[in-house]
């Protein structure tokens, strides 16, 4: 049994705690928040005690790991205080919005070596991860193109998009994740373009709400992304790899599947999955067991620092392509 202090009470801990309490060899020891109401809160719903003093939580011999799930402007400083302290971290995606603070992160754990995974849950989503396997597998050939659709629901408020760093650090990050694991590679070319549609804030602020992004890998295969901030009809999330033998795709989630055929219409499905916290529901409790498995096993789990600081520099790269307007080199 492994003792999880979960650190954070917000949105994303809030997805973590039930995922802690259903999985068998993970215990909710404590809840940690600066904010000890809202620790208290969330530990009244989870379990476990509540505390603001991160000090007497990483001194507590209960706690055998650590599951940061804290605003992303937090986690170079919790990082350091739960490596030095000897504890196996899972923390949520992104390491920082800076590479420069993300290079401290990686520096802090080659100096205070602790098992450590970066929370791409996408990997973990059992579709995706067949997907992966096949390609890597070799299972139809050699891969020339990979497509990834990520839209979201409706844009969100605008304090939010102020503060994620921009939509491509922010939300196409977990596409670019998922291609540099899928493929294997590090892209050597990016060309990204963004428009804003549909908020007209969110330009007011300098971000984009639509993009297209282009990644060049090293093989020559070309992957393409297509993000959305607003999707009429739900979260639309799929994946295409397109190989010289064949071709993978997965499909949307619905809460009903059924297919109708009547004198009124030939086919009638529910609506797409609502947004991530449904769509995705079962990939976080599968990264937590990755990371309780590599723990155990006294492994580097399969999703680490070195993911992420490579995921935001390409995040960056497609930034500086968008404003610029022109491909860059990696």
């Amino acid at each position: 049994m492994l003792g999880i202090a979960l650190l954070g009470s917000g949105r994303m801990a809030h997805v973590y705690g039930p995922k802690i309490n259903a999985h068998p060899m993970l215990d909710l020891v404590t809840i940690f928040n600066p904010n000890l109401e809202s620790a208290q809160r969330a530990a009244s719903q989870y379990g476990g005690q509540a505390s603001s003093d991160l000090e007497v939580v990483l001194a507590d011999p209960r706690v055998d790991a650590v599951v940061i799930a804290t605003p992303t402007t937090t986690h170079l400083e919790y990082i350091q205080a739960c490596a030095k302290a000897g504890k196996p971290i899972y923390c949520e995606k992104p390491l920082d919005q800076s590479l420069e603070r993300t290079q401290a992160c990686l520096t802090t754990l080659e100096e205070h070596p602790v098992p450590f995974m970066l929370g791409f849950n996408r990997r973990f989503d059992p579709d995706v991860a067949q997907l992966q396997a096949a390609v890597r597998n070799n299972e139809i050939g050699a891969l020339t193109f990979l497509m990834s659709w990520s839209r979201e629901p409706a844009p969100p408020p605008i304090e939010y998009v102020k503060r994620s760093g921009g939509y491509f650090v922010d939300a196409s990050i977990h596409d670019i994740d998922l291609i540099c694991w899928i493929t294997g590679e590090r892209p050597v070319e990016v060309f990204a373009a963004g428009s804003c549609l549909f908020d007209p804030a969110i330009g007011e602020n300098g971000d984009v709400d639509a993009t297209m992004t282009t990644l060049k890998m090293p093989s020559g295969c070309l992957a393409h992304i297509n993000n959305s901030r607003s999707c009429a009809y739900g979260f639309d999330q799929r994946l295409e790899a397109f190989g010289r033998d064949g071709m993978l795709q997965t499909s949307n989630h619905r809460d009903n599947n059924l297919i109708r055929w009547d004198a009124t219409a030939t086919q009638a499905k529910q609506p797409l999955k609502h947004f991530f916290l449904e769509r995705y529901d079962a990939s976080f409790y599968f990264a937590l067991d990755e990371f309780y498995q590599a723990v155990s096993e006294g492994r580097q789990p399969s999703s680490t620092q070195h993911d992420g600081k490579l995921a935001l520099e390409v995040a960056l790269a497609c930034e500086r392509s968008r404003r610029e307007g022109r491909a860059i080199s990696l």
